[in-house]
């Protein structure tokens, strides 16, 4: 059996651990973060090369990896057991959340590109559907977002009703609604126009503003308030 070599007898440029204690986390690269968190490789590569053959298999985009399941790493890639394949993707998850937190300390809302803050680390991963809705007081702060509906990968089911009473209930003066596209087309679809008509003036009638309806696909968003499709307050 092939003796598997220790860390300290790996060529220079393969200890990522020695790296990040010398020169900090910023100076490691995509694969040698990734590397860290794998520990080891196979008995024909090391786990930075490992690494490197993973991410360029998922076109070296850390959004494309957060997509992937367990059983497409170890099934995909020999060294990549369970035990790595849930470190990376709790490591990801991780990463997502700390995102969000971020996003938390700037919960006024002033404009489109504040909502999308809000929801690309929920939705821009996602290999399905969610529709959300951010649930605003009178001065643009956000009072509390909700998942509304989880769909396949081509559409939600959005029950109006529910949208209100889940503002109404929260005391919400204004709302924002958000979904996804995992296609990564950001032209919204009949359903979507449709969806944001009905709501626009169920609104109206219980005297909630619906402020924007936003489209989230592959790290950038459509706003239908910004393309004067919701008429601003």
């Amino acid at each position: 059996m092939e003796k598997r070599l220790s860390i300290k007898e790996w060529k220079e440029e393969d200890r990522p651990r020695e790296k990040l204690i010398d020169k900090g986390s910023q100076a490691l690269s995509d694969a040698e973060l990734l590397a860290i968190l794998i520990g080891s490789g196979n008995k024909d590569e090391s786990a930075v090369e490992l690494s490197r053959r993973i991410l360029h298999q998922l076109n070296n985009n850390l959004h494309d990896l957060g997509k992937v399941n367990i059983a497409f790493l170890t099934q995909t890639f020999k060294g990549i057991g369970e035990a790595k394949a849930i470190t990376i993707l709790a490591a990801l998850e991780l990463g997502r959340r700390r995102k969000l937190s971020e996003e938390a300390e700037h919960s006024k809302i002033t404009a489109s590109l504040d909502v999308f803050h809000v929801f690309e680390p929920i939705l821009s991963d996602l290999p399905h559907e969610e529709f959300w809705v951010l649930l605003l007081n009178r001065a643009n702060k956000i009072i509390g977002q909700t998942r509304l509906s989880q769909g396949g990968t081509g559409k939600t089911v959005v029950e109006i009703p529910q949208i209100l009473k889940i503002a109404i209930d929260k005391l919400a003066t204004g709302i924002i609604v958000c979904h996804n596209h995992p296609s990564g087309n950001l032209d919204p679809s009949p359903q979507d126009i449709q969806i944001t008509s009905k709501l626009t003036e169920a609104c109206k009638i219980v005297g909630i503003d619906l402020l924007d309806h936003l489209i989230v696909a592959h790290q950038q968003y459509y706003s239908f308030a910004d393309n004067g499709r919701i008429s601003a307050r």
